[in-house]
């Protein structure tokens, strides 16, 4: 479980309550499909013949431009993850990071999810005893990507929530 039981309102929309604007929200979906995507390859290398991640990091791309709903997006990030269940390693960490990054357009506190599973999906192609250092460098090549808008708040919800999301944003 990558969500906190109880909701940070700096991921809820404005709109529902919280304080995040519409162009953050966009933000961290485009930040978390660059998460996806840099692994993607993990899957589809495995699974050339399954698109289900693939459309799920171009359906939320197609969110942030107004091109699909909120619906459609969460939906294609749901597919991703089922593509994610019957496999493991590597390819399974992959399909959901694209799953995760997905969702974000139904819930923005996903973003964390599409990175740390990212994270977790390199981890998994180390050699023995390699992965914790994989894993930091995947981490700070995330870190390299964060909008300056948005990086303070991705650092500190990272800093908040590294223990249900095992621990992957120790750099």
């Amino acid at each position: 479980m990558i969500l906190p039981e109880r909701r940070d309102p700096r991921f809820t929309t404005i709109r529902r309550g919280g304080s995040l604007r519409d162009d953050d929200h966009r933000l961290l979906a485009l930040w978390a499909a660059d998460c996806a995507g840099h692994v993607l390859d993990l899957f589809e290398s495995d699974h050339p013949g399954d698109r289900r991640p693939r459309a799920a990091i171009d359906g939320i791309r197609a969110w942030t431009r107004g091109e699909l709903s909120m619906m459609d997006a969460r939906a294609l990030g749901g597919h991703a993850m089922a593509a994610a269940r019957p496999i493991d390693g590597a390819a399974r960490n992959a399909a959901y990071a694209a799953g995760q990054a997905g969702c974000v357009a139904h819930v923005a506190a996903h973003e964390l999810g599409a990175a740390a599973y990212a994270i977790r999906a390199v981890r998994e192609t180390a050699p023995d005893g390699a992965g914790l250092d994989l894993g930091r460098r995947e981490c700070a090549w995330q870190h390299e990507q964060l909008p300056d808008r948005i990086r303070e708040l991705v650092l500190d919800d990272q800093r908040l929530r590294n223990d249900i999301c095992w621990g992957v944003f120790t750099v």
